[in-house]
């Protein structure tokens, strides 16, 4: 039993057809490396598969699917770097301490997302809320560490957890 394409996956079928051949080489030009480009081209239309929606109100097509591919790029360079940062912190640990590879993408994952969470905080608010969240600092220990009143710790403080609760909102 075959079913019909819907009017939206027509639409997204057109789009691919139309333009994957153009995102493709603006990946290339920018990315200079053919395999890269691609897998970004494919992650941009799967991206695009779970909102579907957006598809129908497309004006500019084009400008539409390089805004994705970016932020889907930006989103792939802050994961390696955290990438690169874990692997150096756990560098050191002998065999026994270093956790299984399973336990390693649970942690991988969970710090791009805190990264992504962060991102937009300025260097000093996101220190202070790191100090706090992670390393179980009080607001005095904070300041003292920083170097900073405590009043500014607080005013620190209430700006990540607002930035926080808004992202997850736009999440």
């Amino acid at each position: 039993m075959s079913s019909s394409p819907t009017p939206l996956s027509s639409e997204i079928h057109r789009l691919y057809r139309d333009h994957h051949g153009w995102l493709l080489d603006w990946l290339r030009k920018r990315l200079r490396h053919a395999d890269n480009a691609a897998d970004l081209a494919h992650d941009t239309f799967v991206h695009i598969l779970g909102k579907p929606q957006r598809v129908q109100e497309l004006r500019q097509p084009r400008a539409w699917l390089s805004t994705v591919a970016h932020g889907l790029l930006v989103d792939r360079i802050r994961r390696q770097r955290v990438e690169r940062a874990y692997l150096e912190s756990i560098a050191h640990l002998s065999d026994a301490e270093v956790p299984s590879p399973d336990v390693q993408l649970i942690l991988l994952e969970t710090l791009a997302r805190i990264d992504a969470l962060l991102d937009g905080l300025p260097a000093k608010v996101r220190t202070a809320f790191l100090l706090s969240r992670l390393e179980g600092l009080g607001y005095k220990d904070i300041a003292a560490q920083m170097g900073i009143s405590l009043s500014s710790v607080e005013k620190y403080m209430a700006q990540a957890i607002r930035h926080c609760y808004l992202a997850r909102l736009d999440q």
